[in-house]
């Protein structure tokens, strides 16, 4: 077992600190550290109704074995009995809920190079949990609640190399057995973005635990059984998905393959782009609004989604794609500086499928009406 921890963009003056976890060996032992890792932030496994308890663990031991293994080491780390039905080792740190983002995928037949290329950028509040739900539940309340830490300012990138398996590299805005995006050694890529965010709002308490693959789960388990599409289309097909929060995913592989992942009104939907070419989604249901030229215009509740979802499919039509051309259409598409608006793009991720690598640049803070950035880093599967 080996493993590395560095914080790798951000500080204490910024408004972003990124942690970079690199960690190989057995998943169990994988697990322990990420339990050692939440435990230092204060969290601790919950209760859970015994019934509830077990059939978690026989989906997870039959389905997601990896992570059935990594509950076991969390379990480890707390010096706990890993078979325990009354105990929640799942969903280490506090739960994301979502997020509005913009993510392109130009499969090979439209780049310069005829490497897949994956854009991804990730939109999210710059508040905390209280100020957000205050903000939700009564416009204008945030000043009355207590600040906190910003629920988006402590993201890990995770790269586990286990002893078995496909190694990945992810970025999850702080929830340590999920993913918000990420790539694995095959160069399957996915991310995460809310799917509706019209009907999108932090929860009103607790979420309780169901049996399956919940949001932030649904990227990693993804990247940890599958190479290809198909084989992430037959594995999606075959799982069992809580319906937390509404999200939907880009899915692409090393092949040029793509789709987007998409569940409304209790029906399973798998998206690919028109005639083979990019693939664009913002914030909104492909499956009601699969047209660009035919979306209709935004209002305040929308973040743009539409406008957003227009400029990535006007871009990208009839272009041959480069990487350089990819980050100019990602940061036309990103939030700016706007002073009283708390809602940044947080980190922009590029990906080539065919050398698979999350190359990401993080939010830091505004600065002179301009937005503060890091420098682009690299963190591979391999």
């Amino acid at each position: 077992m080996s493993n590395e921890s560095t914080v790798v963009a951000g500080g204490a003056t910024d408004f972003l600190t990124v942690r970079h976890l690199r960690l190989s060996g057995g998943q169990r032992e994988i697990g322990r550290v990420l339990g050692a890792e939440a435990a230092s932030h204060g969290w601790a496994p919950a209760p859970i109704d015994p019934v509830v308890g077990r059939a978690r663990r026989l989906w997870f031991e039959r389905h997601w074995p990896q992570h059935a293994e990594r509950l076991r080491g969390i379990a480890d780390a707390f010096g706990m009995d890993a078979e325990r039905d009354d105990v929640l080792f799942d969903s280490p740190s506090s739960v994301p809920e979502g997020s509005g983002c913009s993510v392109v995928f130009c499969p090979p037949s439209s780049t310069l190079d005829g490497h897949g290329l994956f854009g991804r950028n990730y939109d999210f509040f710059t508040m905390s949990w209280p100020e957000m739900v205050a903000a939700f539940a009564e416009p204008g309340a945030r000043a009355a609640v207590p600040g906190g830490t910003p629920i988006a300012s402590r993201p890990y990138v995770l790269t586990t190399v286990p002893d078995e398996g496909l190694a990945t590299t992810i970025i999850t805005m702080d929830n340590l057995d999920g993913a918000t995006e990420g790539v694995n050694e095959a160069g399957l890529s996915v991310a995460l973005l809310i799917a509706d965010i019209t009907a999108a709002k932090p929860p009103e308490g607790p979420m309780p635990a169901q049996v399956g693959i919940n949001p932030m789960h649904l990227a990693r388990f993804v990247l940890e059984t599958c190479r290809t599409v198909e084989e992430a289309k037959a594995a999606l097909l075959g799982a069992k998905q809580t319906e937390e929060v509404g999200c939907h995913y880009l899915i692409a592989d090393a092949e040029g393959n793509a789709f987007v992942w998409e569940r409304a009104g209790g029906v399973e939907h798998m998206i690919e782009a028109a005639n083979g070419g990019p693939l664009c989604v913002t914030n909104h249901l492909l499956s009601r609004n699969p047209d660009p030229n035919r979306l209709p215009e935004d209002t305040e509740q929308t973040f743009q989604t539409y406008a957003r979802a227009r400029t990535l499919a006007e871009r990208t039509v009839d272009e041959k794609i480069g990487r350089e051309y990819l980050e100019e259409i990602m940061d036309e598409v990103a939030v700016p500086a706007t002073p009283g608006y708390p809602w940044r793009t947080l980190w922009r991720t590029i990906v080539d499928v065919q050398d698979p690598a999350l190359e990401t640049r993080f939010y830091l803070g505004d600065a002179d009406g301009a937005v503060r950035r890091s420098e682009v880093l690299r963190f591979s599967p391999r």
